[in-house]
């Protein structure tokens, strides 16, 4: 923290090894010397309960695309009470067209054109199947998935994981490499002879990689969600096994 710091940013887990970050503890920091906190919860919303009675954050930004269950291109912004930020754009309000400037209405002066209607009805579907399900009981099932494959990845040979051993520690994302051997082509082989998805690379997260020592060979991410099971993990780790013994 620096004498012109006006906001400190997190993400609440890693998008590349889901480590887990203490909001709270940094919420309070924050607080302290009167400077604006945006939490980061792209990886966590939907899944973790964060209660913004406990965490002090003055905004909170999620997609709506991961653990909240809509489409791609949606998303929220959460803006405390009382907060006044910038407009990003302007123009194109429905609320006030009498108007020439953008309406001080809220969450019309941060809404400008026309909304995402399909994506808004798939991401309130999303939203009301989680409330549904209960969030503790997804958060369960995915801390379940990424605790056991932690322990079964440690039987793929010159295997090299990322992060905290401990699933109660981190989201279910888990980055992994088989040694020198190249990321993208792991994904490649994954996808094209095993019908496993995942993503390769340096996950828009290049210094995060630079920390991990990966930003030449990128590293290969699972990302484990509700609706999978421990039977697609065996299927991954036995692809995995014949990847690293062929390699």
């Amino acid at each position: 923290i620096k004498p012109n710091t006006k906001l400190i940013v997190t993400t609440h887990a890693s998008n590349v090894c889901g480590t887990l970050i203490d909001i709270k503890t940094i919420s309070e920091i924050a607080k302290f010397h009167n400077i604006l906190y945006l939490v980061d919860a792209s990886q966590t919303a939907g899944v973790y309960n964060i209660d913004l009675k406990e965490v002090y954050a003055d905004m909170l930004a999620a997609p709506g695309h991961k653990g909240l269950l809509g489409p791609q291109g949606t998303g929220i912004l959460y803006i405390r009470e009382g907060l006044n930020i910038n407009i990003l754009k302007e123009g194109g309000t429905g609320s006030k067209s009498e108007d020439l400037f953008q309406p001080d209405l809220f969450p019309d002066k941060y809404e400008s054109g026309t909304h995402n209607t399909p994506g808004i009805a798939g991401l309130n579907e999303g939203v009301k199947f989680i409330l549904k399900e209960g969030i503790n009981k997804i958060k369960e099932h995915e801390e379940e998935l990424c605790r056991y494959m932690l322990e079964r990845l440690n039987e793929v040979p010159n295997i090299k994981i990322y992060g905290t051993k401990n699933a109660n520690e981190r989201a279910s994302v888990i980055a992994i490499n088989i040694g020198n051997m190249d990321s993208g082509e792991i994904t490649f082989l994954l996808d094209s002879e095993y019908d496993i998805a995942t993503r390769s690379g340096i996950h828009c997260a290049p210094l995060a990689h630079k920390t991990l020592g990966t930003f030449e060979q990128g590293a290969v991410r699972f990302s484990m969600g509700y609706f999978n099971t421990k039977v697609e993990i065996d299927k991954a780790i036995e692809a995995l096994k014949k990847i690293s013994k062929n390699n």
